[in-house]
């Protein structure tokens, strides 16, 4: 079973690299995609290519526009949608996308630390899986495409 996921969420540490390596040791057959990590590309994206713009609040429009389009196709191309909240920064965008995943009907997981429990408790409540660890994504991501336990 070949699948799909989209990995969106905090940008600040390396879990994507360590969700994407687990699941190529495993064997599996995933094919991921992400929005713009490079934060600083991400930010400055609709300028660079719209052009530039004195007021920050549209600067910020236009590249939240562009990057819109890059996180709308993933998440709608998707069969399975992870977000990670990190545990420095507030993401309001993660919570978006896990809001538009399981509007969507996507198959969500959730993946934050124990001190974000009640604070993401309503998005927990819409994913499928809520994990602490990118290990645990990899577990679940191996199950759902082998049915085997871990060992």
């Amino acid at each position: 079973m070949s699948m799909s996921v989209y990995l969106s969420g905090e940008i600040h540490t390396d879990w994507r690299d360590e969700i994407v390596a687990g699941c190529r040791e495993a064997g599996l057959d995933i094919r991921f995609s992400a929005p713009v990590t490079d934060h600083e590309a991400s930010d400055d994206c609709g300028v660079a290519i719209l052009g530039a713009e004195q007021n920050k609040f549209w600067h910020d429009h236009k590249g939240a526009k562009l990057n819109a389009i890059r996180t709308r196709q993933g998440i709608e191309k998707a069969d399975v949608v992870v977000v990670r909240f990190g545990e420095k920064y507030r993401q309001w965008n993660a919570a978006f996308d896990a809001g538009m995943a399981a509007a969507l009907g996507k198959a969500l997981i959730v993946l934050h630390g124990p001190e974000h429990q009640h604070a993401l408790k309503e998005v927990d409540a819409a994913a499928l899986a809520v994990a602490e660890t990118p290990a645990q994504v990899v577990e679940i991501l191996a199950y759902v495409e082998t049915g085997a336990l871990p060992r």
